[in-house]
């Protein structure tokens, strides 16, 4: 098995996005150094689902210099970064004929591991 060299990991729950939306985001940063992910995320143009993956980055970027206040933030590397299904709220939509149409009101769970890696 695979040593874990996971430096730092942060986790945004129950966020206000469809997990799917927030996906299409992930895509785009995964595999990347840190400082080039935050300027893929400031000029993306979903910019709900960027602005919420780029709180968590920053929130990891900040565990990690927490956990070693000697580290290079520029060597930050995103290891892994996945998005879960949270719960789901069941709202009701008035339809016509006295019907009523379902609508699904989605969260997710946003997740962030960043690893050291030395040399571009």
């Amino acid at each position: 098995m695979k040593e874990d060299a996971t430096v730092s990991q942060a986790v945004g729950k129950y966020v206000n996005i469809a997990p799917q939306k927030c996906q299409l985001v992930t895509d785009l940063i995964r595999d990347r150094y840190v400082g080039e992910a935050l300027t893929i995320l400031r000029f993306s143009k979903k910019k709900k689902a960027s602005s919420i993956v780029e709180k968590v980055l920053r929130s990891a970027i900040a565990n990690a210099q927490q956990k070693l206040p000697d580290i290079d933030v520029d060597n930050l590397y995103i290891s892994r970064i996945f998005v879960n299904h949270g719960p789901q709220m069941k709202r009701w939509k008035a339809a016509p004929m006295g019907r009523a149409a379902r609508i699904l009101k989605r969260k997710s769970h946003v997740h962030v591991y960043l690893e050291d890696r030395k040399g571009r």
